[in-house]
């Protein structure tokens, strides 16, 4: 079997154009364009934890990308580079190469340069540092939301909670809404474009990744305000789902990786004309009030408060 450094050499060492100097050193060498802020974040997939041990290794390839650059779309960052670290309980190289093709797709897709990383062995375990730029004053930060804005999400929330619903028996889906749902938990499409663009239109913004309700949460919390979400406004899901595991999937499911944020109401036709032009679903779905601070309510189509369906993902509970 290859070593360590040929399997790396092989399977993830490519050209690194926007890099200074790429994989093969000590530390990559990156040269962050004039007056740009760097953006850097790091998501960990744990085995069991955030994929099933029989995932499709190309598709988890694009995932562990594409998680990290939803945080940097949620920042209205665009993506550079990117570091892998992980550890394999083998060298199984068949495996190997197709999660590395997996992850070259996405990186391509985006403009991302992969300028190294770390590999052992152990529990099957990646971690992924993703490092964009903005302008120094652009950031779309979780705490500047302002009572009065109203609250937009971009495309669907659910469809990911309910492929995994499907792949773990809990729910049997149509051959045509399956595929669709498992490829919604499989193969996120970060909303890169989207965020670079609401730079001058959004207020606040964060990317769904533990569920609506929790992600919300943060935005409150951070901003000090409340928030209140009309049910009668999201995207839903086909009706042959069970109302409640609907409910529990929408609001609570995570693993969507959209966009949520607010805006000012004088900027709506300006969001309107946005989602025509990169043809992505925006919907007005809530706002922001004043109080109660930290509280998110849904609110049904009677303007009833709807029953808790639960907040979202976390990681010790």
């Amino acid at each position: 079997m290859p070593s360590e450094f040929e399997l790396i050499r092989r399977h993830f060492t490519r050209p690194t154009p926007q890099a200074l100097l790429g994989p093969g050193d000590d530390c990559a060498l990156l040269v962050p364009s004039e007056g740009m802020l760097l953006a850097v974040t790091t998501d960990m997939l744990v085995e069991g934890t955030h994929f099933l041990p029989n995932t499709d290794p190309g598709a988890l390839g694009w995932k562990t990308l594409a998680v990290s650059l939803s945080d940097l779309a949620a920042m209205g960052a665009r993506p550079r580079w990117a570091l892998l670290a992980g550890s394999l309980p083998a060298d199984d190289e068949s495996w190997i190469a197709q999660f590395a093709a997996g992850l070259f797709a996405c990186a391509g897709h985006h403009t991302v340069d992969v300028v190294g990383g770390d590999t052992t062995r152990g529990p099957r375990n990646l971690c992924l540092t993703a490092i964009g730029e903005l302008p120094s004053a652009a950031a779309l930060r979780r705490d500047r939301a302002l009572p009065g804005d109203d609250l937009w999400l971009s495309g669907q929330t659910g469809l990911a909670a309910l492929g995994l619903a499907h792949l773990q028996g809990r729910v049997n889906l149509g051959d045509a809404l399956r595929d669709r749902c498992v490829a919604a938990l499989q193969r996120p499409l970060p909303r890169v474009e989207l965020g670079i663009r609401l730079r001058d239109l959004a207020h606040a913004a964060i990317d769904v990744s533990d569920g609506l309700l929790a992600d919300l949460g943060h935005v409150v919390e951070q901003s000090q305000v409340g928030a209140e979400i009309f049910l009668a406004r999201l995207p839903p899901l086909p009706a042959t789902v069970e109302r409640q595991l609907a409910l529990r999937c929408q609001l609570a499911g995570g693993d969507d990786y959209e966009l949520l944020f607010t805006a000012a109401a004088n900027r709506r036709h300006d969001l309107a004309a946005l989602a025509s032009e990169l043809q992505v679903p925006l919907s007005r779905c809530g706002r922001i009030v004043a109080t109660p601070v930290g509280e998110v309510r849904v609110v049904d189509e009677g303007g009833r408060l709807v029953e808790s369906v639960g907040r979202g993902f976390d990681h010790f509970a």
